[in-house]
């Protein structure tokens, strides 16, 4: 089934199919003089039941179509006048025979779902026809059969062309609470290796181990902690509980939410989208996908927020200079005319976005450049040290910087991340329109506007209670244990409304532990001394925190002890807790032996809660198809 998919959506841009995104403004976007007739609904599978991707439903003899997403969602916008007309739908999707319904068309939104049943077709046909049309298209002699996959073709559709790049993650170890009694973290609110893991696992294949940052597949998640109440723009909540995948243990979790802002309220804006419109964007899940997203944001604007549109390929170009965000039309109409092609210059695009939004700073305002992008980063001036120094300095200048990944194949995962996260923004990745509904309308507030810059947290162990603990995930975002107090060093930032949960597993003193932990060899010229007035405390630990208020250089302290008692995990702690497992077995932790993705399933079900968005349910089902496709029996980056 995935080769067909990868066959169809070559063989769609080979005939030039519309994608879901080339089309007229959807209908709940159009001012109210241009409102046109809607038809929208879903492509499945007769036997499974399943979302058909790629599937192209098209309006016979008309030129109106487009290709279905992940979810097997379609939507075909219709001019003014098409209201009570009878037309022909026809769905197609290669190994399936196709369908055609009629349908008549009433004003404003229709629905209608279509289910596909499979027929045997050979492959070679497919590609075959892909190659001819291709070759055709381009007025040359047709490929061999097989030339389709050779690696000088877009990566987009090519199993063999694979330029992903993770940076490099080690396992937090165990450490000794007596030797190590510190440890200092900065925050991190990124979304991105949840999207991107789900990505993998619905294409079935297993993730790449670096690809699995755990406290981003945690931190995806809204938890019911409680606002603050007061000034301080952030709250601490801390829980206690038997670690699920080793009873022994504790499991400490230190939560943060930050203050919720009615963005009708909030500070004006002053965004630069910052479009890569190079070669590499030219598919499906990249482009297309962007125009929709963003259409969602501009639908959030208020008419004093202001907007411009850079754009980079072979040069960086301003297709759009800073328009209020009343004139909504004129802002989509700049997004939908976007083509891609060529090279990139990503240095180029920052830099001209950058001099755009100083142009037209608010004060006190938010100001913002978007940068979405798959990443590839390869032609210009594109130091990652000199982007950095430039994000930097920005950044201070008041600045910030979000980052949107989109695509597969050639997604820069790591540099991505890297810009994020000097420019005091964030990054997400974009699979779906509903993870750009979730990331840019359900969740604008925390990705757009900064309430708490700099944010650290430093926790001081009791080894009297403490024989060891590890910190689950935030591998590249450790401090030392200096940093905590020099307000210099850049940590992380929290957007309003943003929860942010870290994990601690803790081997308890006196506890025959089965984990091996870090020692330290003994010292030459000191010795590790316990105060005695701690050693009846009850305290398990000690945490403290910083922050910088968005518009201030200095950092205000927030402190918290948390108890040595433990008991029921409530059904934040356990939901929490079944996405750290379900982390540390997609990156064969040692950590975690002996508890399977059934275990992950019944944990999470338990921790559902009311699930508002689904986004929980989501991730149940997600894990139920990656235990019935036996990923965790294949290799990393593997579906075979």
């Amino acid at each position: 089934m995935i080769a067909t998919r990868i066959a169809v959506l070559i063989l769609a841009a080979a005939l030039g199919w519309p994608q879901p995104t080339d089309q007229a403004t959807p209908f709940d976007r159009m001012p109210e003089n241009l409102r046109a007739t809607v038809l929208s609904g879903r492509v499945t599978d007769k036997d499974t039941g399943g979302p058909i991707l790629g599937a192209q439903v098209s309006v016979q003899g008309e030129g109106f179509g487009a290709l279905t997403d992940g979810r097997g969602e379609y939507t075909i916008t219709f001019p003014q006048g098409w209201a009570g007309r009878r037309i022909t739908v026809e769905a197609q999707y290669i190994g399936y025979r196709s369908v055609q319904k009629r349908v008549r068309l009433i004003e404003g939104s229709n629905t209608l779902d279509i289910t596909l049943e499979a027929s045997a077709i050979a492959m070679d046909a497919v590609l075959l026809t892909a190659s001819r049309a291709i070759a055709e298209r381009e007025g040359q002699a047709m490929a061999p059969a097989g030339a389709m996959f050779r690696q000088d073709l877009p990566g987009r559709f090519n199993p063999n062309f694979h330029t992903e790049s993770y940076a490099h993650i080690q396992e937090n170890a165990f450490l000794l609470a007596s030797a190590n009694p510190l440890s200092t973290f900065s925050i991190d609110v990124d979304r991105a290796s949840y999207a991107n893991v789900r990505r993998f696992i619905h294409d079935g294949v297993r993730p790449p181990v670096d690809a699995v940052r755990i406290e981003e597949l945690i931190n995806y998640f809204p938890y019911g902690d409680r606002a603050p109440t007061g000034e301080i723009p952030l709250a601490i909540h801390t829980e206690v509980s038997p670690a699920p995948w080793q009873p022994l243990h504790r499991l400490v979790r230190i939560a943060l939410k930050g203050r919720p802002v009615d963005m009708g309220e909030a500070p004006n804006s002053n965004l630069v989208f910052l479009f890569d419109v190079s070669g590499s964007m030219n598919s499906p899940d990249k482009l297309p996908l962007l125009k929709t997203a963003f259409g969602m944001l501009v639908d959030q604007l208020r008419p004093a927020d202001r907007v411009a549109i850079v754009v980079y390929a072979g040069a960086a170009g301003l297709v759009l200079p800073s328009t209020p965000g009343s004139d909504k039309e004129t802002i989509l109409g700049a997004i939908q005319s976007l083509q891609a092609g060529g090279s990139t210059a990503g240095g180029a695009g920052i830099r001209l976005a950058y001099k755009i939004a100083a142009e037209n700073h608010i004060a006190g305002g938010n100001n913002r450049v978007i940068l979405a992008t798959d990443g590839d980063f390869n032609v210009g001036v594109s130091s990652d040290s000199e982007m950095i120094r430039l994000i930097e300095e920005k950044r201070e200048q008041g600045t910030f910087l979000t980052v949107l990944g989109f695509g597969t194949g050639n997604l820069k995962d790591s540099k991505m991340e890297q810009i994020a996260d000097h420019g005091n923004g964030n990054f997400s990745y974009i699979d779906s329109a509903l993870e750009a509904k979730k990331v840019l309308v359900n969740e604008m507030g925390g990705t757009l506007l900064t309430i708490a810059k700099d944010v650290k947290l430093q926790v001081e162990f009791n080894p009297n209670r403490v024989a060891a603990y590890r910190l689950i995930g935030y591998e590249n975002r450790l401090l030392a244990a200096e940093d905590f107090d020099d307000d210099t060093k850049d940590a992380g930032e929290l957007g309003a409304g943003h929860s942010v949960t870290a994990l601690y597993e803790v081997v308890p003193v006196g506890v025959d532990s089965p984990v091996e932990i870090r020692g330290q060899d003994s010292l030459r010229y000191q010795t590790t001394v316990t105060r005695g007035n701690t050693r009846d405390s009850s305290e398990l630990l000690f945490v403290k925190l910083r922050y910088k208020d968005p518009n201030e250089d200095r950092s205000q302290l927030l402190d918290l002890p948390v108890m040595d008692h433990t008991g029921a995990a409530s059904e934040d702690f356990q939901f929490a807790s079944a996405v750290a497992a379900w982390g540390m077995l997609l990156r064969d932790s040692e950590y975690c032996t002996g508890f399977g993705l059934e275990d992950v399933v019944r944990l999470a079900k338990a921790g559902l809660g009311a699930d508002e968005e689904g986004y929980r349910s989501e991730f149940v089902r997600l894990v139920e198809t990656a235990r019935s496709l036996e990923l965790l029996e294949k290799e990393p980056g593997s579906s075979g």
